[in-house]
Parts: structure tokens; C-alpha cells; sequence
């Protein structure tokens, strides 16, 4: 059952940041790019798609991480963007023409076809809103790719703090892009949590920034982490009254990612 809303002075936070795709809205999701990819695009299966993603967001999360421990050169936005085209050609089953994924990434990133959404991303923001709790967003998608996603989901605008538009040194994972986040959303560290959906580039990054930092795995990729660990927003009051996890919240099974094929599942047949 859902936590009911929080008074002022119940939680242990002043704050709440979010990461955006994935956890206040659906973004890596088999409809969105299944639009992208008209009407050119074959008609995505659902199961193999799914997989593909899952498989995408986890070598996303071990890039992001070896830029962060100096293993590779930080991301960047053309990072990102080889990324989504990489996701495409997993989608296809083959690397696509240069042209045509160009056209097609271009369009995934200015989405205004159907959106889904998760039910309780919006009560649960104005109940915290409510409750005192400042509220923001930090998201490495451009700022227009942002506001989209947000204007479609009919989520404030003004909860964007920082986007992949702020600068190299703000770029996430970057440590300065928790930090400037923080301060824009005017809540002390400690009193800060952050919510994301990548264990390691989103969560374990922000971490050691300071921030209490909770995995959102709205996907159940990552059932080694057993604490700090949510499935719904719903959960995320009653994970903030517990203790912070510690640092050795991963576990045997689940080390860091350091080579290419670390803490990814087998592939899908086919």
C-alpha cells in the first residue's frame, strides 16, 4: 500500500532531486521508439526490444561510470547520442545506415508522438510539494528534449535544474553536476536525497558527492543491490526513513563494471 503523504518534518530530506527518463517519465520504452522509427521502421517485438534496452542501459551505466573513474574520457553529449544509435541498431538487429539513424535519433530526442506514463509520479510530486520538500530535476538529455518530455507527461517545467545543455564540467555523471544541482535546488547536501535509475553512473555517482542516494529499478535490473532499492515512487518515503545503506550494498555477484561485458545478462537468442 502507498506511504500516505509526508507532513513538513517527517522525512530526513530538504530536498528531492530526480533524474528524468525513466524515472519521472517513460522514455526507453518500446512505444517511443517504435514512433522514432516510422514509418520507415519495422514493427518492433515487444520481448526482444525489451531486451535490447535492458542490455542498452546497462552498457550506458558502465560507459558513464569508466568516464567517471578516469577508465575512458568523460561522456559527452555526442556520447549520448552514439548511444541512442547504438540502441537503434540492437533494435534492428543490424547497424543501420548512417542517414537514416541520424533521422531517427533526431526524432527520439524531440519526442510529440504517444507517451506513456507511471500513475504515481504526479501525486506523489505535489504531495511532496505540499509537504515543503523542494523539488528538481538534473538529466543529461538536451534542454529541449526535456521540456518535451515534461510538457507531454504534464509535469512542471520549472522542476528542470540542469540539463546536458550546462557545460562539460556540469555534464552527468560528473561530480559538479550533482553539486550544481544541489545548490540551485537550495537544500544542504545532507539534506538532499537523489533518485535515479542506473546503479552506477546514477546512484553510486551521486553518492559520493554526498547525497543520499536511492536506486529506482522500475526495470529489476539490478536485484543484487538489496538496500536503497525501490521498485515505485510509492516506496520512496519509507526508504528515506530507514538508514542510508553502506557502501558495501553490492554485492559478491554483482562487482564493479570494469570490461565490457561486466553485470550485463546473457544476450537474448536471436
Amino acid at each position: 500500500m502507498p506511504d500516505p503523504p509526508s507532513a513538513p518534518g517527517e522525512l530526513p530530506v530538504e530536498g528531492l532531486l530526480f533524474d528524468l527518463d525513466d524515472v519521472l517519465v517513460p522514455v526507453h520504452t518500446v512505444l517511443q521508439w517504435q514512433w522514432a522509427w516510422r514509418p520507415n521502421g519495422p514493427r518492433l517485438a515487444p520481448g526482444h526490444a525489451q531486451a535490447v534496452l535492458k542490455r542498452a542501459l546497462k552498457a550506458w551505466d558502465r560507459r558513464r561510470w569508466s568516464g567517471l573513474v578516469g577508465r575512458a574520457p568523460p561522456v559527452t553529449p555526442d556520447d549520448l547520442r552514439i548511444h541512442l544509435a547504438s540502441i537503434l541498431d540492437g533494435l534492428a538487429g543490424r547497424p543501420l545506415p548512417k542517414e537514416e539513424s541520424e533521422a531517427v535519433v533526431a526524432r527520439f530526442l524531440r519526442p510529440s508522438g504517444p507517451i506513456e506514463t507511471f500513475p504515481e509520479v504526479r501525486p506523489r510530486l505535489e504531495a511532496w510539494r505540499r509537504a515543503g520538500l523542494r523539488l528538481g530535476i538534473l538529466t543529461p538529455l538536451p534542454l529541449e528534449t526535456a521540456r518535451r518530455i515534461l510538457r507531454r507527461a504534464e509535469l512542471d517545467e520549472r522542476l528542470l535544474l540542469l540539463t546536458g545543455e550546462d557545460g562539460a564540467g556540469t555534464y552527468p555523471p560528473a561530480p559538479g553536476a550533482f553539486r550544481s544541482a544541489t545548490d540551485r535546488l537550495g537544500t544542504p547536501r545532507r539534506k538532499t536525497a537523489y533518485v535515479g535509475d542506473l546503479f552506477w553512473s546514477d546512484v553510486h555517482a551521486a553518492a559520493r558527492t554526498g547525497l543520499r542516494s536511492i536506486l529506482l529499478d522500475r526495470r529489476e535490473m539490478w536485484p543484487h543491490v538489496t538496500e536503497d532499492r525501490i521498485l515505485t515512487l510509492d516506496a520512496l518515503e519509507a526508504a528515506l526513513r530507514r538508514p542510508p545503506a553502506p557502501e558495501g550494498r553490492v554485492g559478491p555477484t554483482a562487482p564493479e563494471p570494469t570490461g565490457p561485458g561486466d553485470d550485463l545478462p546473457p544476450s537474448p537468442p536471436g
